[in-house]
């Protein structure tokens, strides 16, 4: 090892090649492999989890936070195909803000993401267990609900295991099992339409509540909308872990916009056609609270029993983003342990050249907020928290992304203004402006999970976290950094 070397209130320590080597990558995606990365780590939005809007917003207050929202992932997807191509690294987001706002702006923005892709692998794991308990429970009487901890540890062992088995394995179980997902989106679709069941009217059965603005189309009113923006995200959510695959794919600089661009497209079709049909086949007062959307909306079309064949097919869904995302905080939490913000330990490569490590730990991380939240839930005499448990995690997630996502969208600007000097192979079609409007449209989503009281539990278990993290970071981390390829590229300008 080399002296220390100290800048901008941190020290680094040049480490040995030896260091290096313990922590490679393989490069093994194409254009179509991140395609399926970015749909994978999406598509169980389509499946679960965005119907709380509805119920939150009503399904014109979803509707038109679907619309937002299209135009945030546009902006943010743009910028974030531009950074990504100018610092093709694994560390994505937190790179990007740790070369604009110095190592404090990069440990909160990669912080927040890792907050994001350990819930959300969470909120997937939860839903997942209910699909495939629905399904076990109606085929085979297999039902375990009072233990669903036993579909958790399954479902992440099984997911750790096959993530740790090498990238190229991940990137093609990631299209295919898109690929198999998208199918049963338009089987669905076909089925609804063909049935006759879907009824316009539907849509709009839950009553206006008497506050401002409210109406059948918006029955809570004009906060409605707000309140549904974080459930609407859902539809989105995980599509900008794109970049935590640079190290991994073959021509980053080129492949990740163009991936960005096609999944983009893709997931719009889907969340479009699912927030439609499933919510007219079942009406908005039932698709508001349900568990497994999809399945119930298998149900409503061809009764119980196909309908548990049906959802063994839509369990796919979920299972891809477990899959997908699984993917983002491995790499997420990879890429902050090499460069010594995270236990260095983290960041070591197995084999197969994947962060086993850093999956295990985020997985167990996963489960034991699962395992908490179902035991506060069998506890809770008041049925506060049995009512919202998923959605409870999901919001987790969702605060997470908008602080990353706002945070990628100052990293932007500053860029575009301070380092015009950046050799930049894509240039984002709406520039500053539209990462301007993106940022702003990430905070109004903040807010409005932060003006839910619904979700007070997760606001309080995301600042113990953050106030853990930053004290540690400020006490011990901030004196032990790596010059990492993120950290080199910061500091140097060299992509090594």
């Amino acid at each position: 090892m080399s002296n220390k070397l100290k800048v901008s209130g941190v020290s680094y320590t040049e480490q040995s090649k030896d260091y290096f080597e313990k922590r490679q990558l393989t490069r093994s995606a194409g254009v179509w492999g991140l395609w399926g990365l970015a749909i994978a780590a999406v598509i169980s939005g389509d499946f679960s989890g965005w119907n709380f809007g509805v119920s939150a917003g009503g399904f014109g207050g979803l509707l038109i936070a679907f619309v937002i929202l299209v135009v945030m992932y546009y902006g943010l997807m743009f910028a974030i195909g531009e950074m990504s191509s100018a610092m093709p690294h694994s560390g994505g987001a937190y790179s990007f803000a740790r070369k604009a706002m110095g190592p404090w702006g990069g440990f909160i923005t990669g912080l927040a993401e890792t907050v994001e892709y350990v819930a959300t692998t969470a909120v997937v794991v939860f839903f997942s267990a209910a699909y495939a308990n629905g399904v076990t429970s109606e085929l085979f009487g297999l039902d375990l609900t009072g233990n669903m901890w036993i579909w958790y540890v399954v479902l992440y062992a099984a997911f750790i295991g096959l993530n740790s088995l090498g990238s190229a394995i991940s990137f093609k179980f990631s299209i295919v099992v898109s690929v198999i997902s998208l199918a049963i989106i338009l089987i669905f679709s076909v089925m609804v339409l063909a049935s006759g069941q879907f009824n316009w009217d539907s849509l709009w059965n839950i009553p206006a509540d008497g506050s401002a603005g409210s109406s059948s189309f918006l029955p809570h009113g004009i906060m409605g909308i707000l309140f549904a923006i974080p459930f609407g995200v859902w539809l989105f959510l995980g599509i900008e872990e794109l970049p935590l695959a640079a190290e991994e794919a073959h021509n980053p600089s080129k492949d990740i916009p163009r991936a960005g661009f096609w999944a983009r497209g893709t997931l719009i079709v889907t969340g479009l056609l699912i927030m439609f049909l499933n919510t007219g086949i079942l009406g908005a007062e039932v698709t508001g609270a349900a568990g497994e959307p999809l399945l119930d909306g298998f149900r409503a079309v061809v009764g119980d029993g196909w309908a548990a064949i049906l959802g063994l097919f839509a369990l796919i869904g979920l299972l891809a983003s477990l899959q997908g995302i699984m993917f983002a905080y491995g790499r997420n939490m990879y890429s902050l342990s090499r460069a010594g913000y995270y236990f260095k330990g983290l960041s070591v490569t197995g084999k197969n050249k994947t962060p086993w490590l850093a999956l295990l730990v985020g997985g167990l991380i996963g489960l034991a907020a699962l395992v908490l939240l179902d035991y506060l839930t069998a506890t809770d005499t008041t049925g506060a928290i049995s009512g919202v448990a998923g959605a409870i995690i999901l919001n987790i997630a969702v605060w997470g992304a908008m602080l990353a996502y706002l945070m990628q969208m100052i990293s932007f600007i500053i860029l575009r203004v301070k380092h015009p000097e950046l050799e930049r192979p894509y240039r984002s079609p709406w520039g500053v402006g539209g990462a301007t409007v993106s940022g702003l449209i990430a905070a109004l989503a903040f807010v409005g999970f932060l003006l839910n009281p619904t979700f007070l539990p997760a606001i309080y278990a995301i600042i113990i976290v953050y106030v853990v993290f930053l004290a540690y970071f400020a006490l011990v981390g901030r004196h032990n950094l790596v010059l990492s390829p993120e950290e080199r590229y910061a500091v140097h300008g060299e992509h090594k």
